[in-house]
């Protein structure tokens, strides 16, 4: 998640998850969740994953949908005849659900009355979600018909429960699958093909899910039963992932407020319900905010040192805009506060006052007129202090820690061991900058500013690395024509392929999209058979999709719902970027970040899609605590630096073959040059202090307005990030820094009093891919050795152990935070320090 999903800083987005509710009620509540949100995050095919739409393709589908927790099938099961070939075209077959062969669902443990399901694809049955047909019209009639069913279906179990397994843990995950489907194929399409009718149905709605939510995590049946499962005689005798149900389902009722009085509860009921709501209108204000920033430029000077990518994207959005003859060469250009189109202007645009005004727009999203944020953002956090109070802790920093494996003693240890070690080398990165302006001639060099930093360490980058030092394109831009998103997934399929055994082959027409650039895929095991899907939807649509990079479920691994009654149900799960999309005849050119950004999904999505745990309560990302979560991401963005290493060592076999396939030139095919790979390496330590300051800035002030921060005091929450950021920022903050207004992680993601979990997860995922050096990265037996222990530790046992048991069982030790400053090159410091 760099999230991140949920990310990243990670938008990731990803998950918008509560750590309070129980694990079920999380499921049900948030299904919106994606992993990774600030930064867009990380990747054996011998054919281009990716066809080349053209710009008129592209202009029409500006609208996706994003989050989906839908029904996955064992299609393998079914009759070969039924299934459509992968090689077919989308467009013949996208346009419905997928529909079994007669009789070959007919025991569906799930299946759903068809009594109201005539016109409304929310209620048919379906393998996958029928993403291509659902609209607004559909969800309240859908919504409240199934909320309808479940609450009978809950009914019924509290009438007839007993403390066993088929009594109580079995029917209760068939009710919560079933809405978690639907749902979460609602909430995915709000994130990737955001309308207003949409948003309008799913907040009429959204209380009424909230309320059964409440109502399912508050059964005291159900409740006493798990009680007396745990404190039963066959306690023993259970598994650890039915040991680990059973005591979270017990932990996190509590946290739900099972065991408060009537009149408290009540209070804490309406409590969840208002901040459903104020998360939802955040995360819609900040999007409205960002769609509503445009900056048409018509005089080419004034975005003189934008590469060409950049202009064809601007000038994209200009044709779609209005401006029909619109052109990378002569403009107009529009520049939005889209990722892509932000970043681009904040690292090249030579022209400084347009680098400030896109600077203090994006700082200032959704903190003023009618998407103001501040007074939602001060009633959030005032709620969820009662609801801690309610619930008998201090802050909501310790309901937050009560569900991870840290506490806020351990969380606010690590931050200051880790800022310790940064502060320093970022005192000496800005004083480079500075000599470096000077050496430039630049202006601004005696009066740096925020506007300036990206930009001239992007200078300083190029001249350190001897990258065009007489011109005025970055590292990330002299590296886009080896990047293409073809290469780069066949790259990603080849990595995992020789990992862990897997081989990913395209399904594109086995089940319905949101929009033609979504590729769907099947994850096969070494056999051939099929044991997991995934869709990919990579590039950016601001006017419809969320920004940031995330992964997601679509449906979990269950033996509960099986579908021959034989085999668990197959994972499914999505990932989202938003990447610069391909423009006139060339593929998606990608800068390394968004490399790095579609490893970093694809190792939460195979979290999700190689678990081995049948128990779908706690199979892949289900029930792993939160700050673990980004454990295999993080790990999977590793390989886009030592890819190159094994190259070089691995003579023969599949993986020289196929990871020379990441880097080469779109249209000459010569292979990234060794001098360039050894300079990227440089690179990666390139201003680290001050990069991990930034996440520190986020990390504490998340921590600080969640555990010691007064609603209503003396303070307001820019007072808060100021007196943070004098820690964690050399360079401090604008006295009107108002980007706590678009800090969606924390005030509409998952990340409430969490956010800390990057870092903590960096520490896990550096000191696991140190195994693989400490094993030897020139030698291929050894690391295949190292990645099927990862596969069968980290991987395959999701929620069904703790994560440091799962990770002492596959490093043989507790974790250490020295690999991840080896890293980033700040051991020393951390040393001194």
């Amino acid at each position: 998640m760099k999230y991140s999903r949920i990310g990243l800083a990670r938008n990731r987005a990803q998950y918008g998850f509560t750590p309070a509710p129980s694990l079920i009620i999380t499921l049900l509540m948030l299904m919106a969740t994606r992993f990774s949100l600030s930064r867009s995050a990380h990747f054996c095919l011998k054919t281009p994953a990716f066809s080349r739409p053209t710009t008129k393709n592209l202009l029409q589908c500006r609208s996706c949908p994003l989050w989906s927790s839908s029904f996955a099938l064992c299609l393998h099961t079914l009759p070969k005849s039924t299934l459509p070939s992968p090689h077919h075209r989308r467009k013949t077959i996208a346009v419905r659900s997928f529909c079994p062969a007669p009789g070959s669902i007919s025991d569906h443990p799930t299946k759903m009355s068809t009594a109201t399901s005539d016109d409304n694809p929310l209620l048919k049955d379906f393998y996958f979600p029928p993403f291509d047909s659902i609209e607004a019209k559909h969800v309240r009639p859908g919504i409240r018909a199934l909320l309808k069913q479940v609450d009978e279906d809950l009914e019924a179990l509290e009438k007839t429960v007993e403390p066993t397994w088929p009594k109580l843990v079995e029917p209760l995950e068939k009710i919560v699958d079933r809405l978690t489907v639907v749902w979460g194929a609602v909430n995915h399409l709000k994130s990737v093909k955001d309308n207003p009718d949409l948003r309008a149905a799913i907040e009429e709605v959204q209380p009424e899910k909230v309320a059964f939510s409440l109502k399912l995590g508050q059964s005291k049946p159900i409740y006493n039963a798990f009680k007396a499962i745990r404190e039963s005689p066959d306690w023993e005798s259970l598994s650890d992932a039915r040991k680990r149900i059973v005591d979270s389902q017990i932990k996190e009722a509590v946290l739900s407020g099972i065991a408060l009085e009537d009149d408290k509860r009540e209070q804490f009921n309406k409590i969840e319900q208002e901040l459903a709501k104020l998360s939802q209108k955040f995360e819609e204000n900040v999007l409205d905010a960002t769609k509503k920033f445009e900056k048409l430029i018509t005089d080419k000077k004034d975005i003189e040192g934008l590469p060409a990518t950049s202009l064809g994207l601007a000038a994209q959005t200009a044709v779609s805009k209005g401006h029909e003859k619109a052109t990378a060469e002569d403009g107009p250009w529009i520049i939005t506060l889209d990722a892509p189109s932000y970043m681009a202007v904040m690292q090249h645009a030579k022209n400084r006052t347009l680098r400030e005004e896109v600077y203090r727009a994006y700082i200032n999203r959704a903190s003023d007129g009618d998407l103001d944020n501040t007074g939602i953002i001060d009633q959030i956090l005032k709620l969820r202090l009662e609801k801690a109070k309610l619930l008998g802790y201090n802050n909501y920093a310790e309901v937050s820690m009560a569900m991870k494996m840290a506490t806020v003693d351990k969380a606010e240890e690590l931050l200051e061991k880790l800022r310790s070690a940064s502060w320093d080398p970022a005192v000496k990165d800005l004083e480079d900058l500075k000599e470096f302006c000077k050496s430039q001639g630049a202006p601004e060099a005696d009066d740096l500013n925020h506007w300036d930093i990206t930009f001239w360490s992007e200078r300083l980058r190029e001249s350190n690395c001897n990258f065009f030092s007489t011109s005025f394109v970055n590292i990330n831009e002299e590296l886009r024509p080896y990047f293409s998103l073809p290469r780069v997934m066949d790259g990603l399929f080849s990595l995992v392929n020789m990992l862990f055994g897997i081989n990913v082959e395209p399904a594109d027409g086995l089940a319905p999209v949101w929009n033609n650039d979504v590729r769907f895929y099947r994850v096969n095991d070494s056999s051939g058979s099929p044991i997991a899907y995934f869709y990919f939807d990579p590039y950016s649509r601001p006017s419809e999709k969320r920004g940031g990079a995330w992964m997601d479920e679509v449906v979990s691994r269950s033996r509960v719902l099986s579908l021959d009654g034989a085999s668990a149900r197959l994972p499914v799960a999505h990932m989202v970027c938003n990447q610069m999309p391909p423009v006139g005849d060339k593929p998606s050119l990608m800068t390394f970040r968004e490399v790095e950004t579609v490893f970093h999904e694809f190792g939460h999505a195979l979290q999700h899609m190689l678990t081995k745990q049948d128990e779908g309560l706690v199979a892949g990302i289900r029930g792993v605590e939160w700050d673990a979560v980004e454990l295999p991401s993080q790990f999977m963005e590793n390989w886009c630096y030592h890819s190159h290493l094994l190259i070089t060592h691995f003579l023969d076999g599949c993986c020289r073959d196929t990871l020379m396939g990441i880097a080469k030139h779109h249209e000459t095919g010569e292979s990234l040059p060794e001098d360039i790979y050894k300079k990227l390496l440089t690179a990666r330590t390139f201003r680290a202090g001050t990069l991990s300051l930034r996440q520190l800035r986020f990390a504490t002030v998340d921590l600080e307005l969640h555990a010691k921060y007064v609603p209503g005091g003396s303070e307001s929450v820019y007072c808060v990030d100021r007196r943070v950021s004098k820690r964690t920022q050399v360079l401090p903050p604008l006295p009107e820094d108002k980007f706590l207004c678009s800090f969606s992680h924390i005030f509409a993601g998952g990340y409430a009093a969490g956010y800390y979990s990057y870092k903590w997860a960096e520490v896990l995922s550096a000191d696991a891919f140190s195994a693989f050096e400490d094993a030897g990265l020139e030698n291929e037996k050894a690391v295949k050795e190292t990645g099927h222990r990862f596969r069968e530790t980290v991987l395959a046992l999701g929620g069904g152990k703790a994560p440091l048991e799962v990770f002492v069982q596959f490093r043989g030790r507790e974790p250490s935070p020295e690999p991840l400053l080896r890293h980033n090159g700040l051991l020393s410091a951390s040393a001194s320090a």
